[in-house]
């Protein structure tokens, strides 16, 4: 298997390919945003299912990671006019897209860690 494209006329990593790197990361780093955008690959959840989905997650922890998922456009928050009033997340298409990443994560730590234990 092929893991990464190989280019006979290239002799570095384009850096093209860092920049996307880096984006990646920077909008799926920290401890807490992959578990709520695994969460949300299940459907549309509120506030207190993606909390009770994830293991010790403090409400402020997940307030602070919806809102910065929401602003790098991998989630969106509905807010329907009901009394109460309801509020559900649910992923972008950019946002269920990323499931390509979390399934090699899955694949790779678990082989990885069949391989040190």
């Amino acid at each position: 298997m092929e893991l990464v494209k190989t280019y006979p006329d290239v002799k570095k990593c384009p850096t093209s390919y860092v920049l996307a790197i880096n984006d990646t990361l920077n909008v799926v780093s920290g401890k807490w945003k992959m578990p709520i955008i695994a969460s949300l690959l299940y459907g549309n959840k509120r506030f207190k299912d993606i909390q009770e989905s994830i293991d010790n997650i403090t409400p402020r922890m997940l307030s602070k990671e919806l809102k910065e998922l929401e602003l790098n456009s991998l989630l969106t928050r509905k807010v329907y006019d009901s009394k109460p009033v309801l509020i559900e997340y649910e992923l972008t298409d950019s946002g269920r897209k990323i499931v390509i990443v979390l399934d090699a994560m899955v694949e790779w730590g678990l082989a990885h860690r069949k391989s040190v234990l």
